[in-house]
């Protein structure tokens, strides 16, 4: 059946049975944060260098996830992952390079797109980084030019005056403002599908503020002339502060998924947030996009709507290689309690922080241990408004209302991690597997694990921990239990051959 026909029969039930109820829709606010340690956020890690105020309070006024996870351990996968309710595994591994398309096919339903066609209004703010058609403005002919050890387009390869397809707005988002990705071109901001400001130059990092901490890490290509990264999150902040006070004047609920570019480098906090932690730059950084969620939290309170808002905040992946050497320095450990980073498919790669307040169905200052991941995200609300998911959309996504009501539930006995085509791991109930020869994919710190006592690496082609009580995992078990090793890779090899895990397709 087409995807549009499905949605809309779909949400025609929904609206049908929200109406009966006398219940008023919630808004739903994602706060999504890039490059964020689990250990970052003081609530999670009480040894952090990093004060998080309104993380904090956030966390108070709802309930903490200890084990929630993102599907990838880098930007583009995780963030498909959580708008589609499916592994991105399934689909495809790395990130959507500069000028790439959209990760995402064109009868997938996605979240938005759910929601939409249930009367919600959509929004995506700040970073992007799911793609967009840019050949479709690329003018014929139009060749990379050589820009340092590194090639990109020139601004005059492509046709500014253009909508630019395939975007945000095609996939389920009525509105969207961002620069798609901080570090990546055309560095400019995009509203809707068109840019403010046309490319005039090639990126120059040199017309910018001196970097705070790290590389700018930025892909040659156009640029505006009066671009600045550090206006990233003030700019995008205040579009969001805007849109939620405007939202209280219509009569239909909000989705408005806000992704910060922070704290992924470039490591540019700007100077009113200078020393305002412990650890440097990076925390200066994670300081100022705790600030920043405040003011959208502000936002949501002065206008009336936040007894009503479902708010969420969690990240795409672990904290990047940076950490290594803030822990040496500041003795903060981004990734605490946990080994591996960004990339990696130990634990610090995707289990992230997750924090979720639903007024009038979470308790306040709670806390829940169970396995949980970003992909249940889709199923949750769809239950919450009686939508009948179809069998080819959210394969992954399990149903998290129980445990947000406060039940003893098992929802979700099983997740995948994977970041490269070559390794994975998957944690069933109190085991994590991870079959390759390393959970490492950033590379490793010699010294680092010996200052963590981590054991020498056996060069094993497989791990087993015993997740519940070996959280760091440093203590590899493999030879010890092939029986569960086995167990779990014909769990592994299950689960990606038969193509969904959500339990209402297993029925």
């Amino acid at each position: 059946m087409n995807k549009a026909i499905v949605v809309f029969v779909g949400c025609f039930f929904s609206m049908l049975l929200w109406a009966d109820s006398g219940l008023v829709k919630p808004n739903i606010l994602i706060l999504y944060a890039d490059d964020l340690g689990y250990g970052d956020l003081k609530i999670l890690n009480p040894k952090s260098k990093i004060p998080t105020p309104n993380l904090e309070k956030l966390a108070k006024e709802g309930m903490i996830f200890t084990d929630g996870h993102s599907s990838s351990g880098i930007c583009t996968p995780s963030r498909y992952a959580l708008l589609t309710g499916r592994y991105h595994w399934r689909k495809f591994h790395g990130i959507v390079n500069s000028f790439g398309n959209s990760a995402f096919d064109a009868d997938r339903l996605t979240m938005p797109e759910m929601l939409k066609e249930c009367g919600f209004a959509t929004a995506a703010i700040g970073k992007w980084h799911l793609g967009w058609n840019w050949d479709a403005i690329k003018k014929p002919g139009a060749k990379p030019i050589k820009q340092g050890k590194r090639s990109g387009f020139s601004p005059d390869a492509f046709d500014w005056s253009k909508s630019i397809p395939n975007g945000p707005l095609d996939h389920g988002f009525d509105y969207y403002f961002g620069d798609t990705v901080i570090n990546f071109p055309p560095y400019c901001w995009i509203e809707n599908d068109k840019v403010v400001d046309v490319p005039d130059t090639m990126m120059d990092t040199s017309k910018w503020k001196e970097i705070k901490e790290g590389g700018w890490e930025c892909r040659p290509g156009p640029m505006f002339s009066g671009w600045d990264p550090y206006e990233n999150i003030p700019t995008t902040t205040q579009k969001a502060v805007e849109y939620v006070k405007k939202q209280a004047k219509n009569d239909k609920p909000f989705f408005l998924f806000f992704a910060f570019p922070s704290p992924h480098a470039p490591i540019i906090p700007n100077d009113e947030f200078d020393g305002k932690s412990d650890a440097g730059p990076y925390g200066d950084f994670v300081f100022e996009t705790d600030d920043a969620c405040g003011r959208i939290l502000k936002a949501l309170d002065q206008s009336g709507q936040a007894e009503n808002t479902i708010v969420i905040f969690t990240a795409d992946n672990g904290p990047e290689k940076y950490a290594y050497r803030r822990d040496e320095v500041f003795d903060h450990w981004s990734a605490e309690p946990f080994r591996g980073l960004k990339r990696d498919i130990y634990e610090g790669g995707h289990h992230v922080p997750f924090i979720v307040k639903w007024p009038g169905l979470t308790k306040a200052a709670s806390a829940c241990d169970n396995l949980v991941s970003q992909i249940d995200f889709m199923a949750t609300f769809a239950s919450a408004l009686d939508y009948p998911l179809p069998r080819n959309a959210a394969e992954d996504s399990h149903n998290l209302l129980p445990l947000l009501k406060g039940k003893k539930v098992t929802p979700r006995k099983a997740h995948i991690h994977n970041t490269r085509t070559d390794a994975w791991a998957i944690r069933v109930g109190e085991w994590n597997l991870i079959e390759g020869k390393s959970g490492y994919h950033s590379g490793r710190i010699n010294t680092w694990e010996g200052k963590r006592n981590y054991p020498a690496d056996d060069n094993d082609l497989v791990e087993l921990y015993h997740y519940a009580k070996d959280i760091s995992q440093r203590n590899n078990l493999a030879k010890k239990f092939p029986k569960k090793v086995a167990l779990l890779q014909e769990e592994l090899q299950v689960a990606r051959e038969r193509g969904f895990t959500a339990p209402r397709l297993l029925k």
